[in-house]
């Protein structure tokens, strides 16, 4: 299949188009404008379910819906539209929009970006001791785009606001710097939007940087969703998959962190295929995805894709909970409910799935797992617990949170018990020195 893809400049012009309502095809001109919009010729035609598409998942995953901007928000670029403004006249509208719409969550921004020997590295992220994130700059676009990418500043012409950097040899510094850092996460966008030449320019100088104690490097991808032939019959598919192949050869270990959403992106064929081929070069492949309303919110739909992803060798991973950022109000899911969700899913699967943990949310102190509730000293709670800390102390130190029916996020949460902070908030804790707090200014 040849790869076609469609954007808020000629939307109108996809065949199913015709399905749609003048209505329909409005709402999407003017969300498209202030969050990304991208669609391929592969999820046209073989995800979305275009009988039923007003209620299809993987339309609400790609297609811009009304509720994703809020009433006022909506109602002011409509108006500008309708008055015939340009881009150009509308941008300083869509750009305030989009700063209101809180485009770095969890402290990305401000907290998370290193240095080295006085340069900032705003490709990279550090937030976690062992774990860097690195957002190579011909990496950040997708094939298609996900309605609630957490990401979407990357794709929005905002530079400002953007992740990304080419000097590899800055981040292998960095990495030599830092003997705590083990895992390398390619992350983007879509690393695997890159042409197999370019992604291998990174990965070989990477390789000859030899450096002992980065043991893996990850790829965080929603490929083999929105463009599988990327493994099969793309120009350079035999190359990129003898690349992965060189990667664990060397001694480093691949893995792939592929993002499925809902089983149907599961079924095809080509996929398969994919995922067998990847596979094949010894790279494992862990799957993850956030709990979103209206795509995936049910517990037989998750236990479904577990299985299926099992059967076809991958490893379930996380399950994540939506960020407070961009069209999160549209998507969220209360912490309560996605606890009984992930349970009602984990509850139907053996053991081999189990390897799944959440739901998790990566908020600014870390990873949060939601491991239950519980009725503790006439008291109903949430207990939770860090997978990851920003001070490695806090991981698997479980603690409380009163119980909240409507909570979406653990900043809308309070202590359990009478206490007043939660003890990652003790002045004591939260200014602790760790690694962490170290070497984001390395000099």
């Amino acid at each position: 299949m040849a790869y076609r893809a469609y954007g808020l400049h000629d939307f109108r012009r996809i065949p199913q188009m015709g399905l749609l309502t003048d209505e329909e095809k409005f709402v999407i001109e003017v969300v498209g404008n202030v969050l990304p919009f991208k669609v391929n010729n592969y999820v046209l035609d073989e995800l979305v379910d275009w009988n039923n598409f007003e209620d299809d998942p993987m339309y609400r995953l790609t297609f811009p819906q009304k509720g994703m901007l809020s009433q006022e928000h909506f109602s002011q670029i409509a108006s500008l539209i309708k008055q015939g403004k340009t881009k150009r006249e509308m941008k300083p509208l869509i750009d305030q929009i989009r700063l209101d719409l809180n485009p770095h969550p969890a402290g990305q921004k401000e907290q998370n970006v290193p240095e080295i020997n006085g340069i900032e590295l705003p490709g990279v992220q550090h937030k976690y001791n062992e774990t860097m994130l690195f957002f190579p700059r011909k990496g950040q676009t997708c094939h298609a785009y996900c309605t609630f990418c957490f990401r979407w500043p990357q794709f929005v012409g905002m530079d400002d606001l953007k992740f990304a950097m080419n000097e590899t040899h800055l981040v292998i510094e960095y990495i030599k710097a830092h003997p705590e850092l083990t895992d390398l996460i390619f992350t983007g966008g879509d690393p695997m939007i890159m042409s197999t030449e370019v992604f291998a320019s990174y990965l070989n100088e990477l390789l000859e940087a030899d450096i002992p104690h980065l043991q893996n490097i990850r790829i965080g991808s929603k490929s083999l969703t929105f463009w599988p032939y990327k493994y099969t019959t793309d120009p350079g598919a035999k190359e990129l998959l003898g690349l992965f192949e060189k990667v664990n050869k060397s001694g480093k270990h691949l893995s792939f962190m592929a993002h499925f959403n809902h089983p149907v992106e599961l079924s095809t064929p080509v996929v398969q295929e994919a995922i067998n081929n990847i596979r094949a070069t010894g790279t494992q492949i862990r799957t993850q995805a956030p709990v979103m309303k209206g795509i995936n919110d049910d517990g037989d739909l998750w236990a479904e894709m577990w299985k299926k992803q099992v059967q076809l060798g991958c490893i379930p991973y996380y399950m994540f909970i939506a960020r407070d950022t961009g069209a999160r109000d549209y998507f969220a899911v209360p912490l309560a409910e996605c606890y009984e969700i992930f349970r009602a899913a984990y509850n139907q699967v053996s053991g081999i799935a189990r390897t799944v943990r959440g739901p998790s949310m990566s908020a600014a102190p870390g990873k949060v797992q939601v491991l239950g509730t519980q009725e503790m000293f006439g008291e109903k709670v949430f207990v939770l617990n860090f997978l990851q800390g920003r001070n490695p102390d806090w991981v698997n130190r479980p603690f409380f949170a009163k119980y909240d029916a409507d909570a979406l996020w653990l900043d809308e949460l309070k202590p359990a018990f009478d206490q007043e902070e939660f003890f990652f908030e003790e002045p004591t804790l939260k200014g602790a020195t760790s690694s962490t707090s170290i070497h984001h200014h390395l000099n």
